[in-house]
């Protein structure tokens, strides 16, 4: 299963503004998005369409004018990856099932369903456990870190 670019760009791009912001003193100016696409390497104009997304769902804010862009609307220890793929609309289903339709031609659910089902449960619980912090910090390399 993957993530599509939406989901991949406002992960890399939350985590590349809660390290700059971060490395910032409190006080100093918002991260733009143009500093963010040049070093993430991602389109300025989809980093826009993601950040209206992600503002809208209260993840970031923007401020305006000189010294503008952008912050975390919350600590990053606060903010879950899954928060992030969902403000983006990316679904984290693993099945081609509909909400009321099977993927089978006649419409029932294929036999594997339960399956990939449960392995989009386990993703988005996943998800769900590494908060921004954890990815910026680097503990995702030692999980036992991420418990403490």
């Amino acid at each position: 299963m993957r993530l599509s670019t939406k989901g991949r760009y406002a992960v890399m791009a939350m985590a590349d503004l809660a390290r700059r912001q971060a490395a910032l003193a409190e006080g100093d100016r918002a991260v733009t998005l143009a500093e963010i696409a040049a070093r993430q390497q991602i389109s300025l104009s989809y980093l826009e369409q993601l950040f209206a997304r992600l503002r809208r769902r209260g993840l970031v804010k923007s401020l305006r004018g000189p010294g503008g862009g952008y912050r975390l609307a919350r600590e990053a220890v606060n903010t879950n990856i899954a928060d992030i793929v969902m403000a983006v609309d990316e679904p984290l289903r693993a099945t081609r099932c509909g909400k009321s339709k099977g993927c089978m031609l006649k419409g029932e659910r294929c036999m594997t369903h339960d399956l990939w089902e449960e392995m989009g449960r386990q993703l988005e619980t996943y998800l769900a456990s590494v908060s921004l912090e954890d990815l910026v910090s680097g503990r995702l390399s030692d999980p036992e870190s991420r418990a403490a």
